[in-house]
């Protein structure tokens, strides 16, 4: 797995589109937000900025660049030849997914470090950290779900829309308006719980047991990403 790891990601620096995709454009948005931070406080609160980073750098970032990966490796066979390796199906997808997912966490420590310093450290850290965990796998499954029904790169700017702009929609809205009305609509669409539980663990006010339901919602949607993409994925172009 870690020779298949080293060398995606060797492919994703000499990849300029999918290195702005993955690296330039969230960090560029989330910067944005951790600059004008007063600003856009007083729209939400500090934890509204965190939910946007996260969502900025695990729907653009890490959810398009798998979807991207995924598609290009089938389209040139190479999903096809590592299955003759000794590699398992396991292996294989996270060799090629490790590289990614450990830029985009990279990412999300480094930005929101940045916003503690500028804004002062979350109520609750160790939440905080399982938040960005549980939201990390999610967004891993609906990229292997998606992938399934991606046929090449360039496609993969299309199916991932739906799924990329709605969790960062969720997100900003559950932020700025919080779970006071439709709150139960708010935690059942993808993103909207894990961006609830951003926002207990940065500003605080709710028991952290309480929060710890919010997880439910979650891995449900991992749970249904992961069937999907049991049953879609392709290891070979579609015909």
């Amino acid at each position: 797995m870690l020779t298949i790891a080293r060398a995606e990601l060797s492919q994703l620096f000499r990849n300029r589109l999918v290195l702005v995709t993955a690296l330039v454009l969230p960090a560029a948005l989330s910067a944005f937000f951790i600059a004008r931070h007063d600003v856009f406080a007083e729209l939400g609160s500090f934890g509204y900025i965190a939910t946007l980073t996260l969502f900025f750098v695990l729907g653009i970032g890490l959810y398009t660049t798998t979807v991207t990966t995924l598609a290009a490796r089938r389209q040139n066979l190479f999903l096809k030849r590592l299955r003759s390796t000794a590699a398992g199906d396991a292996g294989i997808l996270g060799g090629l997914l490790l590289p990614v997912t450990a830029i985009a966490v990279v990412q999300i420590a480094v930005l929101l470090a940045v916003l503690a310093v500028v804004t002062g450290k979350p109520a609750n850290p160790l939440l905080l950290a399982a938040a960005v965990v549980a939201t990390v796998v999610m967004m891993l499954a609906l990229g292997l779900a998606t992938a399934g029904l991606t046929n090449s790169p360039e496609h993969a700017q299309v199916t991932t829309l739906p799924i990329s702009l709605g969790v960062i929609a969720v997100a900003g809205w559950v932020g700025l308006t919080g779970t006071g009305e439709l709150t139960l609509l708010k935690r059942l669409l993808p993103g909207g719980s894990a961006a609830e539980l951003v926002l207990d663990a940065w500003n605080g006010g709710k028991p952290a047991a309480g929060s710890l339901l919010l997880f439910a919602p979650t891995l449900a949607w991992v749970f249904v990403a992961v069937v999907l993409a049991t049953r879609l994925f392709r290891w070979e172009p579609r015909r």
